[in-house]
């Protein structure tokens, strides 16, 4: 039997840092992290497109799920304090434009290998190749008959890249103490939509549009870039709406359609003018080329075609106003049937988790099993792309890991 003041079930960002600031707060504590995979971290390595996008300057003002229960977390644990964390373990940060924070070697794995090296300095044992399947209470905790401890820190993620760790087997974890899961859905992850229309412009990305999810009525908007594929589409400003179209889908049993607005800089009534203009400028030029000089060529006949008034051979000249009327209907209102999502072994997060009220905001402390906490993102907290998730796994897990009552 293996006993110690301090397990953290999950060795990826949260269950890191909890561990190293309890240990950091009583040099005293044996502590140990488990890991089922045979390397801590392996999800961190895939965040930022494999730089890491650490944090993000904004956090504070994102909007969280959950953020009314996160929001202590996130204050105490701010993301210049994690900067300054990351910069006490000599990895060195810098922000970009959009507040997204990286590390200055612009590599996950610098990261991976800063919060190693401190639990080796810390003398923090960390068992790989370690899956919990059973958790007792019993003279603290009781862990596959393996491992006692006093305090219990579950940090072991959500459903989301089960390959890179995170399989959902923490929530087993926590039923078994009592807690409760909401509904879980794919975060972050890419939208499947009406095949026949994106097919053709599959690897084509527009920089910055409006996307809209509307059913019965608007659900969700968002802003920025999208990737067209063969089965949907993708980017940040898609992808930041799955978690939305997916609960519609599950719980109305109706597919939304998403709406977008490929030139958001201009009102209808500019658009249209500027086509006017267009038509005198190229009336020359067959319809194909009417909108390269602002989309894509194949996003052009993709609206186009929606218009009805595609023919490969007709010239720009043939069309009438209220046929540029039409085409700036759909340049500002393009609709796309949402059926689905790429589902959890794509996603980036998992939208849901264990229920906030179950848990204390100003511990991370269970409020149903003493000396049981929670971080990251096994909890019902979740934000958008940028490194809002894993400042929020960065801030639950120190602030679990402060543990009141050791």
């Amino acid at each position: 039997m293996k006993s110690y003041d301090l397990i953290i079930v999950g060795g990826c960002s949260a269950g890191i840092v909890a561990a190293i600031n309890a240990k950091r707060q009583n040099s005293d504590l044996k502590i140990a992290v488990l890991e089922k995979l045979p390397r801590i971290g392996k999800k961190l390595l895939a965040t930022g497109n494999g730089k890491c996008n650490l944090t993000n300057q904004n956090a504070l003002d994102h909007n969280y799920v959950g953020g009314e229960f996160a929001a202590f977390a996130l204050q105490k644990y701010n993301p210049q304090t994690v900067t300054e964390f990351f910069a006490s373990l000599g990895l060195l940060c810098y922000a970009d434009s959009c507040g997204r924070v990286y590390p200055e070697s612009n590599t996950a794995s610098s990261v991976v290998d800063a919060l190693r090296f401190e639990l080796d300095r810390l003398k923090i044992d960390v068992y790989c190749d370690t899956q919990i399947t059973d958790i007792k209470k019993k003279n603290g905790f009781l862990l596959n008959g393996d491992f006692q401890c006093k305090k219990l820190i579950i940090a072991a993620g959500g459903k989301s890249s089960p390959s890179q760790g995170s399989d959902g087997s923490g929530y087993a974890l926590a039923k078994m103490l009592g807690h409760s899961i909401t509904r879980l859905y794919p975060a972050l992850v890419p939208l499947c939509a009406s095949p026949e229309i994106t097919k053709p412009m599959k690897g084509v990305r527009v920089r910055n549009v409006n996307l809209t999810l509307k059913g019965e009525r608007k659900i969700a908007q968002t802003s920025g870039e999208i990737l067209f594929t063969d089965y949907g589409i993708s980017g940040i400003a898609a992808m930041e709406l799955a978690a939305h179209a997916q609960k519609y889908i599950d719980n109305v049993k109706h597919n939304p359609f998403t709406y977008i607005d490929f030139m958001p800089q201009m009102s209808f009534n500019e658009l249209f003018e500027y086509l006017k203009n267009l038509n005198k400028i190229k009336g020359f030029c067959q319809i194909d080329n009417l909108l390269t000089g602002f989309l894509p060529k194949a996003v052009g006949i993709a609206i186009c075609k929606a218009t009805k008034l595609y023919k490969a051979d007709k010239n720009i000249s043939e069309l009438s106003e209220r046929d540029l009327r039409a085409i700036a209907e759909k340049i500002k209102n393009f609709p796309l049937e949402i059926t689905g999502t790429k589902g959890f072994i794509n996603a980036q997060v998992t939208s849901g988790g264990i229920k906030t009220e179950e848990i204390d905001p100003e511990t991370m402390q269970s409020n149903i099993c003493k000396g049981l906490y929670f971080a990251g993102e096994i909890i019902d907290v979740d934000g958008g792309c940028g490194g809002f998730n894993l400042q929020w796994a960065w801030a639950s897990g120190m602030l679990a890991g402060e543990l009141n009552e050791v």
